[in-house]
């Protein structure tokens, strides 16, 4: 079972409800999970309800679409990466109801920026919503070959249904 519970609030067309996965660079994981977020969400033919994004902690690739493998990954699954790679900033918590962090490291860097700590009900870990968490992290497969995209892929998708599964209950139409 999902050791938490998504923030929620009524989820309407005019308020989406705004979600942001975030790893270091924003080329492998959290792109990921921008692509699957959606791909869920089309299924159920609820995506005018969400705003779903992603970025890094770190500008490595500013600009960059997702790494080829994580691409070819989705593909097999039939989810698209529209992704291009930006850098998370404070600023940014404004927008999102949902931030999620890919692993320990880029959740304490999220929490450095939000220097008030006035946004750490919005922040989370992506396998907070995971059936199986392990350690909670996502592992990079950056440097790994495809079996370790492949097994991201497993874990950000049983995350993101999870996830969605629990938020459907707030859409409004």
């Amino acid at each position: 079972m999902p050791s938490h519970t998504a923030p929620h609030r009524p989820i309407t067309k005019e308020e989406p409800y705004g979600i942001c996965f975030v790893c270091l660079g924003n080329i492998c994981r959290s792109p990921t999970g921008e692509g699957v977020f959606i791909d869920l969400v089309k299924k159920e033919q609820v995506e005018d309800y969400f705003y779903i994004d992603s970025a890094g902690t770190a500008a490595y690739h500013t600009g960059e679409p997702a790494n080829s493998k994580s691409q070819a990954t989705a593909n097999t699954y039939g989810v698209h990466l529209p992704s291009r790679a930006r850098q998370f900033e404070a600023a940014d918590y404004t927008s999102f109801d949902l931030v999620l962090a890919m692993d320990a490291s880029n959740h304490s860097d999220l929490a450095r920026l939000d220097q008030q700590n006035q946004y750490a009900h919005k922040l989370m870990m992506l396998r907070d919503f995971d059936p199986t968490p392990e350690d909670r992290n996502v592992p990079d497969p950056y440097y790994g070959g495809m079996a370790g995209f492949e097994h991201v892929f497993a874990i950000v998708r049983r995350s993101c249904e999870t996830l969605l599964h629990q938020l459907l209950p707030h859409i409004k139409p």
